[in-house]
């Protein structure tokens, strides 16, 4: 029966490696952020988003190529002082919202405010944020455009009365079927096209459509919006708006698809680059060009935390309800509780308990990981994003014989004596026991209660 468990628990062990090492890591980078709010947002395990890797590159071009070539350049219609675009209540994810961008891509826009419209966005639940709808169904319908006719504000609510207004502005988009086409070909033409409507959420899968559990909780609006300067069909732009989307952040929108009037506004503000996306940050003074350096900085300036790999989350999910018992029972076993001398073994126990007792008491953050552990590196890429100190003791390479250190074992079992816990990695703050990454660290930052303990609040 061990010998079939501990094959189990290889078997498992060697596919969360395999994932992780497809996976690449949460980026490091060192940002002034010294003030954190404790917050109220409500822990939600389930809304996981990490900076986008290769593979979400790989699916947020295929969703771009899907809706060519619509949101990519210019059309000919397009006004050099077209009526004020004061607000635009946006989910990244819906497809009809999808098709508002594209026009406005198309149409050569600036959006005053895009007001982020995710399915749990303090758009529906926050009555002191300014751009509040409403909490009944009947304000939750988006895409909804405010738009300034002359001395009144006008509110249109879907993407049909959306793109009827802008037709009545700049006439009809140019059709993509030939009316001289054998009729056959028009219903083919017009069938794909609407199949490829739906592609780009199927590709982007559950991104750009709930607000994540790392988001800042709601509080007083920041003193200047952030402009972005974006393109419908730029997959790069995409995944940039989807993070915005998931933090809940409202933002200024310079379209600059191809043929743009602001490719060269770009230009000379970059030196020379036309290149999207591209953030600029009044209330820091930073510009940004490269999506992955843009949304590091979002996570570092506006959530709570810089998330780890969610994917890495969802294999946690799967592997901690079956190894947890596993781990039960082999972590005293391997420390010696199957030996005769029973005394000894608790003797050896309780030397580690004080031990660790003494480590948890020596620094305000301390982390037990294994070296090789992708969840423990996640772990601690989370600590260092935080900027915050923190004292790591590896208890080697893996739990695993010849990869543990020589008191690995002893310090395992006794950290699941006192904790129930024996998996890695292991984080305590103010010598109080949070738990692991996904189970225990995230969710204290989500709720807040991360800060109070640094800060000496332990009620």
């Amino acid at each position: 029966m061990i010998s079939f468990t501990v094959s189990l628990v290889f078997f498992f062990r060697a596919a969360y490696f395999v994932t992780a090492f497809l996976l690449p890591k949460t980026g490091r980078v060192n940002f002034n952020f010294n003030e954190r709010n404790i917050s109220s947002h409500p822990p939600s395990a389930a809304l996981r988003m990490s900076i986008p890797n290769s593979f979400d590159t790989l699916t947020s071009g295929l969703a771009s190529i899907a809706r060519l070539p619509f949101g990519t350049i210019v059309s000919g219609d397009a006004k050099s002082t077209p009526p004020p675009i004061l607000a635009l209540y946006d989910k990244e994810g819906s497809n009809e919202c999808r098709v508002v961008r594209e026009r406005i891509t198309e149409l050569d826009l600036v959006v005053d405010v895009v007001v982020p419209s995710a399915t749990n966005s303090r758009v529906f639940n926050d009555e002191n944020y300014e751009y509040f709808l409403g909490k009944d169904s009947s304000a939750a319908t988006v895409p909804r455009l405010i738009v300034q006719k002359e001395d009144i504000e006008e509110t249109l609510v879907g993407a049909d009365k959306i793109i009827t207004y802008f037709e009545e502005i700049y006439g009809e988009r140019p059709p993509v079927v030939d009316e001289n086409d054998e009729e056959i070909k028009k219903r083919v033409v017009s069938a794909l096209i609407l199949f490829a409507e739906n592609l780009p959420s199927l590709f982007r899968y559950n991104r750009g459509n709930t607000v994540a559990g790392c988001a800042l909780p709601p509080s007083k609006p920041m003193p200047s919006m952030l402009v972005l300067y974006s393109y419908e069909g730029n997959q790069f732009c995409r995944l940039v708006r989807e993070v915005l989307t998931e933090l809940d952040v409202p933002y200024t929108l310079k379209s600059a698809g191809k043929g743009s009037t602001r490719r060269t506004e770009l230009s000379d503000i970059t030196g020379g680059s036309t290149q999207c996306p591209y953030l600029m940050d009044p209330n820091t003074g930073k510009n940004i060009s490269d999506s992955k350096d843009i949304i590091q900085y979002l996570y570092k300036n506006y959530a709570l935390f810089t998330p780890p790999n969610e994917l890495l989350g969802d294999l946690s999910d799967i592997l901690t309800p079956i190894l947890k018992p596993v781990y039960k029972q082999l972590a005293p076993l391997q420390a010696g509780s199957g030996g005769e001398n029973k005394v000894e073994y608790e003797a050896t126990i309780a030397a580690a308990k004080t031990q660790i007792e003494e480590e948890i008491a020596s620094e305000d953050i301390v982390i037990y990981t294994y070296s090789l552990s992708p969840f423990c590196t996640e772990a601690t890429a989370v600590l260092d994003n935080l900027e915050v100190a923190y004292k790591e003791i590896s208890l080697g390479k893996e739990w695993v014989p010849f990869l543990i250190n020589e008191d690995g074992p002893q310090k395992r079992a006794a950290l699941g004596e006192m904790t129930g816990q024996t998996a890695l990695p292991h984080v305590f703050v103010s010598g109080k026991n949070v738990g692991g990454l996904y189970d225990g660290l995230l969710p204290a930052l989500e709720d807040g209660s991360f800060w109070k303990l640094l800060k000496g609040d332990n009620k």
